[in-house]
């Protein structure tokens, strides 16, 4: 999709981190709204959660030519709490959003794919994400942009909330 523009958010960026709690809170209200309301609660995660990410990990911004924020992600580099201890290093997508009003259609699966080639310029061949095992739409997403069922997490604990059981999902990249 041309014309987004992604970059990394800046923890010192009040307009970022901003941006990163309206999206975040428009996404659960967005999932309410459709009857979805055991993955994100609105209010749930705020700008501290998202400083906290930066200090080990990556928190991306996608933004339309005209400059408005479409979508953002979080990319960490392990995530043992879903995935335990792992011989081969990946990539791992976290809290991928995109805003319903700005967003063209097709945005989520850019922001996948951005994420995509973040991971494998820095050499891993693998990306992971978790998926909430009862978000059946969700878990259609993730396999029809090639993120294939690996295993499966009962209990992983959750910023802001109830630990919750989610589906292991990964996809190898070209080398």
């Amino acid at each position: 999709m041309p014309g987004l523009d992604c970059r990394r958010a800046s923890a010192d960026s009040g307009s970022d981190l901003a941006e990163l709690v309206r999206l975040r809170d428009a996404a659960a209200r967005w999932m309410h709204a459709r009857g979805i309301t055991g993955q994100w609660q609105p209010g749930e995660l705020g700008a501290d959660h998202f400083r906290r990410v930066m200090e080990h990990g990556e928190v991306w911004l996608a933004r339309t030519p005209d400059g408005r924020v479409a979508g953002a992600w979080e990319l960490w580099w392990g995530d043992e709490d879903a995935w335990g201890p792992q011989d081969t290093p990946a990539g791992y997508v976290h809290r991928l959003m995109t805003d319903r009003i700005a967003a063209p259609p097709g945005t989520g699966r850019e922001l996948l794919r951005a994420a995509e080639r973040r991971v494998a310029g820095t050499g891993r061949s693998l990306v992971r994400l978790d998926c909430l095992a009862g978000n059946g739409p969700l878990n259609a997403y993730y396999a029809a942009a090639g993120y294939r069922a690996v295993g499966r997490k009962q209990g992983k604990p959750q910023p802001g909330g109830v630990p919750k059981s989610f589906v292991l999902r990964e996809k190898a990249l070209a080398s």
